[in-house]
Formats: structure tokens, C-alpha cells, sequence
């Protein structure tokens, strides 16, 4: 279950230096995981090892990542949250509402289990209506790529919670770094679309800018459920910049409910 992963280690090296051009190595000595990876990666522990999954649960999993790698690139509000005594939800509506939600697409295929489990691991932060809304539209459309449904079905369904209408040129010129939801997930579910794999999933999403890292976990978890192939140079290549503790969670994850 790399997909968004991968896109965050690639978009690592470009967040604060947008490169606006498909044309670009996707891994380099710089390229790193970040916060994206490490509470994709709680998530993933709390579904694979949690009976209970309520939001203290999905706290104390989430807390529990989050301290072991406390300089990854977390937002100062969630800096806070994971060493206070008193943890509670903040109103966030950034987008790591989204970054941290990709594993929940792959455990159902009721559109039901995937809001409730999305309300519930998401609010424990982001509580405020664009960041509940934006975890639950990006699980349920990997839910809906592994369930083989189509671009206009998924499309579809997007364009009920987000304007979709972009162009990409225009988003290439103009798109700049924004950490909120409601002005990341639409471009990022816009990159999958338009895109033809998910290496141009990934190229596309980092060349028009922004929080990259983010953008391209995003627009990748997607594509990796749509397209069911990541070249396995490019799997190796990530892999080999994971702790072993996060690979033992990622190949777990992926013999229970697939991916790559």
C-alpha cells in the first residue's frame, strides 16, 4: 500500500522548491519521507492491530507515530496536539486530513464503513467539516478504484463535495502552497484524473506546484488503487528510504488487504 507513499517521498524534494515540469527525477539522495508517511503508516497499525477503532484508539496510534518521529514535518497545531497531556480535536481543515487517510480505502467496499472509520480516525484533528469531508472523499474514491470503478463514475461522485473544473496549464502558471483541504484535495483529485498512469500521476501532480508532498500522497493513493501497477524500481527505490518498523506495518497491511 505504497501509493501514497511513493508520492510523498517523491514530492518531499519539491515542497518548498516547486519545479513546474513533468520532466524531473523521481528519487534523488534528497528525497525523504515526512509526516504524510508516518501517519499513513499509523493508520495503517491502528486498522491492522486495533479491536476498538474509536478516536482514542485512533489517538493513541496516531501519537504514537507521530512522537516517534516528531521532526518529520508536522504543522505546529498538530506539533502541539501530539505532546500535550490533554490532546483534543482543533478544528483543523488542513490537508492532512487527506495525506494520512489512504489505508481506509482498501478495507471496504460499503461506501457506510468508509465514512464512519474516515469520520472517526480524522476527527480525533481535524474536526471541522472541510477536513472531515475531504479524508472521507479521498477514501472512498480509492475505495471506488478498487472496486474497478471508472474515472466518470469517480469523478462523479468528486464533483458532488469539489469544483473539479481546473485546466492544467493554468493550474501549472498560477497553483501556489496551500496547506487547507478544500484547496488541495480538488487539484489533487484533478491530477488523477487527467492522468494516463501513475508515474504521470506522480509527474503531473508535482509539476503544477504547492504543497507536493501532500498533493502527490493524495493523487497518488488514488492512482495506486486505479491503475494496480507501480514500476518496481520505483518500489524499491522508496522502500529503501523506510525504517524497518514502517515496513513491517506497509507489507502486513498489503498481505491482509492488498496493494503494492
Amino acid at each position: 500500500m505504497l501509493g501514497a507513499i511513493i508520492g510523498d517521498v517523491v514530492g518531499s524534494v519539491y515542497e518548498f522548491d516547486n519545479i513546474r515540469t513533468k520532466q524531473f527525477p523521481l528519487l534523488s539522495e534528497k528525497s525523504k519521507f515526512t509526516d504524510d508517511t508516518v501517519l499513513t503508516v499509523a493508520v495503517m497499525d491502528w486498522i491492522l492491530h486495533e479491536n476498538n477503532k474509536n478516536q482514542e484508539t485512533a489517538q493513541i496510534y496516531l501519537r504514537k507515530w507521530g512522537q516517534k518521529y516528531p521532526y518529520s514535518g508536522f504543522g505546529c497545531r498538530f506539533f502541539d496536539w501530539l505532546n500535550t497531556k490533554t490532546p483534543k480535536p482543533y478544528g483543523s481543515y488542513g490537508n492532512g486530513c487527506a495525506m494520512r487517510i489512504s489505508a481506509l480505502g482498501w478495507i471496504s467496499d460499503d461506501i457506510e464503513v468508509v465514512k464512519s472509520l474516515s469520520d472517526t480516525v480524522t476527527g480525533v484533528t481535524h474536526n471541522h467539516p472541510e477536513g472531515l469531508k475531504g479524508a472521507f472523499v479521498v477514501a472512498q474514491l480509492i475505495s471506488m478504484a478498487r472496486q474497478c470503478k471508472s474515472k466518470i463514475e469517480m469523478q462523479m461522485f468528486a464533483c458532488q463535495y469539489y469544483d473539479l473544473n481546473f485546466d492544467y496549464e493554468e493550474l501549472r502558471r498560477t497553483y501556489k502552497f496551500n496547506e487547507k483541504a478544500q484547496t488541495t484535495i480538488p487539484q489533487a483529485i484533478y491530477c488523477f484524473l487527467a492522468s494516463n498512469n501513475f508515474i504521470d500521476c506522480l509527474r503531473t501532480s508535482v509539476s503544477i506546484g504547492g504543497d507536493t508532498d501532500t498533493l502527490c500522497a493524495i493523487s497518488c493513493a488514488i492512482a495506486e488503487a486505479y491503475y494496480n501497477y507501480i514500476p518496481e524500481e520505483l518500489i524499491d527505490g522508496v522502500r529503501n528510504k523506510l525504517p524497518d518498523e514502517m515496513l513491517i506495518i506497509i507489507d502486513e497491511f498489503k498481505k491482509k488487504y492488498g496493494g503494492n
